[in-house]
């Protein structure tokens, strides 16, 4: 039995169809174990900012941390990258579906000038990693009076 991978929740999946591979070769497409790759490597991540820092949160279920990196480059670029790896399939192993996805992510965000990037702090919990990323106090511009002569 070929191991069968979808990405999206289909209620008719496990209905037959008499067209299904009909037209594959005629259309170009991703390969199925590349489109799940994509699904992960577009991995979403929501970016809040607070008075004091940058939020970003991302669902990461299932990955260690040791599978994860977070790193500033170029000064103010912060880059979230890791790997979902495949679980191993025995040959003694019968599968019936596969929807989790697996493979490589990066996303890249480029940080306001007003983030302390050597401040960066990242903790992974219950599958969601959050990253902090605190913000400089803005600096009220000094206004000196003026006395106006004559």
């Amino acid at each position: 039995m070929s191991l069968v991978r979808r990405s999206v929740f289909n209620p008719f999946a496990d209905l037959w169809d008499p067209f299904d591979g009909v037209f594959r070769s005629l259309i170009p497409s991703v390969a199925s174990s590349d489109r799940d790759t994509a699904a992960f490597a577009n991995a979403r991540i929501d970016w809040k900012e607070t008075p004091e820092a940058h939020v970003f949160k991302a669902d990461l279920p299932g990955v260690k941390k040791e599978e994860v990196k977070v790193e500033v480059e170029d000064g103010n670029v912060l880059v979230i990258s890791g790997e979902r790896s495949k679980e191993k399939e025995d040959k003694n192993d019968k599968w019936h579906r596969v929807e989790r996805s697996s493979g490589k992510f990066m996303r890249r965000f480029r940080l306001p000038e007003s983030a302390k990037v050597d401040q960066v702090n990242a903790g992974l919990e219950n599958g969601v990693l959050t990253v902090t990323v605190p913000k400089a106090e803005v600096k009220k511009p000094e206004v000196k009076a003026i006395e106006i002569s004559g």
